[in-house]
């Protein structure tokens, strides 16, 4: 081969690589792999205490990635993925068969990975001296049918229920809608929406007739590595399937209260994907649903889906 043939052989070949790689570059420019690059992802607000660990972990295991979060509601985190302005939420339900059918339809291929379960608190001021309740009356309280601490708990001083949710679209209000009350809307006349979990606990740590629905993974004592310890600024109440609630039929939202079924306020936290490429979302899951990222839900104490437990009776002696 000639030196003239050769430069044009090679100079055709370059040609070519160059027109076959922008061919393989997605139609939406991303070039996120499923450890590297940079994507926003939407996840409800109420998770993300455990969500920013999760992110920090995989950062630093994959130097090249970097996780944008959205902190947002339930309802416009799973809009944006359906208009796919996100590619993965994290969420406490899953996908309707109304959203599934949309997405197929369009061809895409939507995912849900159970991630963890979270427990799902009602808290109250410390100063409240009643700490048990029953699943009936929580649903008294949000539908309205009792009003006043006093239609409960008979001789309270307290007043009015102030019932407090972070949020009005959140996966907790969904969660008190579709599982406890079946669909009908809450209508208990006096219902605080504030913006953020965290303003939840300071509202009930400052009002004594308040009482907070949160998810339990905004409790935990940081200053407790076992996970037994919740914020002293406000207290957990006891919840009971029982027609009348005791201390010794009553369970608050530990790991193994909902391992083992004791606690009945328990909701599943998901990872919905729409990310036909499998790329960095794609690669968030995986770590996530892995063996590290299920630790970092477990040290947190949320329950992991994927968790290995067992259980084991310990006899203590008071010699």
């Amino acid at each position: 081969m000639n030196k003239a043939l050769f430069n044009i052989t090679v100079g055709f070949s370059l040609i070519l690589g160059l027109l076959l790689s922008c061919n393989n570059k997605p139609k939406n420019g991303r070039t996120d792999t499923f450890t590297s690059g940079t994507i926003s992802f939407a996840s409800d607000e109420s998770f993300s205490p455990i969500i920013q660990e999760e992110i920090q972990v995989f950062e630093s295991m994959n130097p090249q990635a970097k996780l944008k979060p959205i902190w947002t509601n339930e309802l416009d985190g799973v809009n944006m993925l359906m208009k796919e302005k996100v590619y993965l939420v994290i969420t406490s339900r899953n996908y309707t068969e109304r959203e599934l059918k949309n997405l197929r339809d369009r061809r895409f291929m939507p995912r849900a990975i159970p991630l963890a379960y979270d427990g799902l608190a009602l808290i109250i001021n410390n100063s409240n001296p009643d700490s048990c309740i029953t699943v009936n009356d929580i649903k008294r309280i949000l539908s309205g049918e009792v009003t006043k601490w006093s239609d409960i708990y008979p001789g309270s001083k307290l007043g009015e229920f102030d019932v407090v949710f972070d949020n009005s679209q959140s996966s907790t209000v969904h969660y008190c809608v579709d599982s406890l009350l079946s669909g009908r809307p809450i209508n208990s006349p006096n219902i605080e929406a504030v913006k953020k979990s965290a303003e939840v606990v300071d509202y009930v740590s400052s009002h004594s007739n308040a009482i907070g629905i949160i998810g339990s993974n905004w409790l935990n004592d940081s200053r407790d590595t076992t996970n037994v310890t919740f914020k002293k600024n406000i207290k957990v109440m006891g919840v009971s399937r029982m027609e009348t609630a005791t201390p010794e039929n009553s369970w608050q939202p530990y790991q193994y209260y909902i391992y083992n079924g004791n606690y009945p306020l328990v909701r599943t936290i998901y990872a919905l994907l729409n990310d036909t490429g499998r790329r960095l979302p794609w690669g968030f899951a995986s770590f996530m649903n892995g063996p590290q990222g299920q630790m970092i839900f477990f040290k947190a104490g949320l329950l992991p889906a994927k968790g290995n437990f067992s259980v084991r009776d310990v006899n203590v002696s008071t010699e």
